[in-house]
């Protein structure tokens, strides 16, 4: 399964190099499951194309864009086999990999993903917040995320099962990865250079999808903001009463309207952001009570029998 958004500078190279390393594998059968998620170029009317020429595959278009999260979960509950490969369309995820992968999961390995040797030929910058969402995930999280593991995986159908089993909307394919458990296994890579095209995924978005992460696997930053509540209203207790103690023994005057200001500012700017984060986690929850479907397909290619149109 293969999620894709304006990926049709990739299409082409992505099915010739998937076909060869297919042919060298002794399958009894295979599909391979395209989703578009509301590509802007004609990423579709090749996959179109392909399809006609190519009775293994399969599409699923999705009616706008709707993100990779929601075209993940499309791939998984749309996939039929005894083991499912995930793989990005941009080609950084090496098809050749995918033998190894497989191979590990004969051996027992429930879930296989792909660990990038490094991330040197990231931007600096990038690279240090990648870093740090690591170490911070895995502190406040009930999860580990293996450092480097992407989106390139190896499921077993009891594994796939699990994972559809999920109701929430607001994904996060890194975690629940972690969080169903069985056994796991890991296959070390180096990620391919982009054919063409250009990443969708600018910082904001990343900060936006750690936030997600983070909100989705932890409740510490409500019980952190909490406890400093607790911290700075003692503290403001024990401020008043030193002052009024000085004032009633010594006869020192309270401090005036400069002290009183910055204090009043500092304690707004802590309410502001304990709000900010509790807005988070409500807003989460508004999501998730709506009830709407993860997405809508307005086109399907392959199927043999044709759902509703909402996933």
């Amino acid at each position: 399964m293969i999620p894709l958004f304006n990926e049709s500078g990739n299409l082409g190279r992505l099915h010739q190099r998937l076909t060869a390393v297919l042919r060298t594998l002794a399958l009894s059968a295979h599909e391979v499951v395209f989703i578009d998620d509301g590509s802007r170029d004609q990423t579709f009317d090749e996959v179109v194309a392909l399809c006609a020429i190519d009775p293994h595959l399969k599409a699923i278009r999705f009616a706008r864009n709707f993100g990779k999260e929601a075209a993940m979960a499309a791939g998984l509950r749309a996939a039929s086999g005894d083991v499912v490969v995930l793989m990005d369309g941009d080609l950084q995820h090496p098809p050749e990999l995918i033998p190894e992968m497989l191979e590990r999961w004969r051996q027992g390995a429930m879930m296989v993903t792909a660990v990038r040797r490094s991330r040197d030929t990231d931007p600096l910058l990038r690279r240090l917040l990648s870093q740090a969402f690591y170490r911070l995930f895995r502190k406040v999280s009930e999860v580990a995320l293996a450092e480097g593991g992407g989106d390139f995986r190896v499921f077993d159908r009891a594994v796939v099962d699990a994972i559809n089993s999920l109701p929430e909307r607001t994904r996060f394919m890194k975690g629940i990865t972690s969080w169903v458990g069985f056994r796991q296994a890991e296959v070390e890579f180096e990620p391919d250079e982009r054919l063409a095209g250009a990443s969708a995924w600018s910082m904001l978005r990343l900060l936006r999808y750690a936030m997600d992460g983070l909100s989705a696997f932890s409740t510490l930053p409500l019980r952190v903001w909490s406890l400093i509540g607790l911290v700075m209203a003692g503290l403001a207790g024990v401020y008043g009463a030193v002052l009024v103690v000085r004032a009633m023994l010594f006869g020192i005057d309270l401090p005036g309207y400069v002290s009183i200001m910055v204090s009043g500012l500092f304690l707004s700017g802590i309410q502001l952001i304990s709000l900010g984060v509790l807005g988070e986690y409500i807003g989460r929850i508004f999501t998730e009570v709506k009830g709407r479907p993860l997405f809508l397909v307005s086109e399907r290619i392959g199927f043999e029998r044709e759902p509703g149109p909402q996933g």
